[in-house]
């Protein structure tokens, strides 16, 4: 035990890490309730909101460690799912309930900022 205390004492990366894995796991609560919050608006309004499409996003992450996480924290989430990721690991399709044409842009950078950002700060 204190072995390991001491081991800690000298590794100080994992102490600033701490901090942005309790900032992730806020960021994904906040993310799944909007999300929850937002089916269930379109479910109990008699107009329908869902503009479905799959788009490519392209990745930061490398390692089967970040884009498993990427992909299984954006399943998770309602209203999208990962699909697949590319041949040469550069892009994951992710299908997405409310996707309107104009703001795809603005989804894939939405995704990369939040997610992806807050991943690649823990695992590098």
């Amino acid at each position: 035990m204190l072995l390991w205390l001491s081991a800690a004492l000298y590794n100080k990366s994992y102490f600033r890490k701490i901090p942005k894995v309790v900032g992730l796991s806020f960021f994904f609560l906040k993310e799944l309730i909007m999300a929850n919050l937002k089916i269930a608006y379109d479910i109990i309004t008699p107009r329908y909101f869902m503009n479905p499409a799959i788009i490519a996003l392209p990745l930061k992450a490398s390692t089967d460690v970040e884009i498993s996480l990427l992909a299984n924290m954006l399943t998770l989430t309602p209203g999208s799912l990962s699909v697949d990721v590319s041949e040469d690991r550069t892009k994951l399709y992710v299908h997405l309930l409310y996707a309107a044409d104009e703001n795809i842009e603005d989804i894939k950078l939405e995704l990369k900022n939040g997610f992806e950002k807050r991943i690649l700060e823990i695992t590098r």
